[in-house]
């Protein structure tokens, strides 16, 4: 039986974050976390590339392009989605998570969801470097074994 099980090594792996600056402070710290595990795996800062986009919304196009490219081992998409008086961060979240899943179908990118859809502010900032811990870090992990095993799949082929 031949196992395939990546480890946490981000080293000569290349990544591009995408980052919504609606909710900005919050999606920094996410991004803060993501790029730290990413450095402390063994990336260069020369193979981490970070664009910013206007909100959740615009989360998928960008990773696509990103994708597309053919440079990248994987695609890290930040965003925060907070409740307000409708439920208007429900569709955003949603079109944001459908999109970013399309994105990693279609071009065979591993495409990982950091988008926090929070009922309050509080939410988030527990999940950004609060009590909860912070999704950047998690999500950072998890796009370095993504990386590597589409690697050895691909290499396998």
């Amino acid at each position: 039986m031949h196992e395939v099980k990546p480890e946490h090594d981000a080293r000569g792996c290349r990544f591009a974050l995408v980052a919504a600056r609606f909710h900005e402070a919050h999606v920094e710290r996410l991004v803060r976390a993501a790029t730290d595990v990413l450095r402390q795996r063994g990336a260069d800062d020369a193979a981490i590339e970070l664009v910013w986009v206007p909100g959740s919304y615009e989360l998928p196009l960008a990773a696509r392009w990103l994708a597309e490219r053919g440079d990248v081992d994987a695609v890290l998409a930040f965003g925060v989605v907070i409740q307000g008086e409708t439920e208007h961060f429900r569709l955003v979240a949603d079109a944001a998570s459908a999109g970013l899943m399309r994105v990693m179908l279609d071009t065979g990118v591993p495409v990982l969801n950091g988008v926090l859809a929070a009922y309050d502010a509080a939410q988030a900032e527990a999940r950004s470097g609060g009590a909860r811990g912070n999704r950047g870090a998690d999500i950072a992990l998890a796009a370095i074994q993504m990386a590597r095993l589409r690697r050895a799949v691909i290499a396998r082929a």
